[in-house]
């Protein structure tokens, strides 16, 4: 990684994902020991259960798609997700992990979300996991507002990301495996860039969603604030009153 990099410039995130996207789905599972898994369904289990019939909506960051088997399990009558990622790569390997009698209800569009226009009023729900901690403060603050302007009155958003668990007793050991086990595995197993081991920064950078959470409340959304596993991951979760 050069020096000077900005880790939080799209170019940058988009060229980290696309070199790990192959074997991002092993890795985070694995080294994560199931918990991304775990709080992906938790994430999706947030959404009151008044989605209605032929609902509509996004996946921001979607990354690989993990989100949506435990998306459309839940919520059959969703008619669209459209995944909205940066990245070339993890949109290639969410749809070769595709089930062909899913398929037809996803979209994707390879775009920087802070530079996608989405159509105000049009989303149903807004779901991401794990994409969170990819943006800077500045950057979160435009998602925000973002996700405020393009969900529908009683629109329902659902995010998720791991966090640093502030005030944990094994907060030490949470950190070392991020920042020191999991580029060793990365070196002796993966024969990366640094790529795998970005995560973990992105990750203790981001602190926790707290901060978020005022941005969202901020464009007038209703926001709900969760720890998961002591903190390890927090979420956001919410809705746009009607109007």
């Amino acid at each position: 990684m050069p020096k000077q990099a900005d880790i939080y410039d799209p170019s940058f995130v988009k060229g980290v994902f696309d070199r790990c996207s192959e074997k991002y789905i092993a890795f985070s599972y694995v080294c994560s020991m199931g918990f991304t898994e775990r709080w992906r369904r938790q994430c999706v289990e947030l959404f009151k259960d008044n989605l209605p019939n032929g609902a509509t909506g996004y996946d921001l960051v979607a990354g690989t798609g993990e989100a949506w088997p435990h998306l459309l399990k839940r919520f059959p009558e969703i008619d669209q997700i459209q995944a909205v990622d940066i990245s070339e790569g993890m949109h290639k390997r969410a749809m070769d992990r595709l089930h062909k009698m899913r398929a037809h209800k996803i979209s994707h569009l390879e775009q920087d979300v802070l530079r996608t226009e989405l159509q105000p009023k049009s989303a149903d729900f807004i779901l991401s996991t794990f994409g969170l901690k990819t943006f800077n403060s500045e950057q979160l603050e435009a998602l925000a507002a973002e996700i405020a302007a393009a969900l529908k009155p009683g629109g329902q958003f659902a995010l998720i990301e791991a966090s640093d668990p502030r005030g944990w007793w094994l907060r030490p050991l949470y950190l070392f495996h991020l920042k020191s086990v999991l580029p060793v595995i990365e070196k002796l197993f993966l024969g990366g860039a640094e790529d795998f081991a970005m995560i973990g920064t992105y990750s203790t950078n981001f602190g926790d969603a707290s901060d978020f959470c005022e941005m969202l409340k901020a464009h007038g959304l209703h926001v709900r604030f969760k720890k998961h596993f002591f903190g390890c991951a927090t979420s956001v979760s919410g809705y746009r009153e009607l109007d």
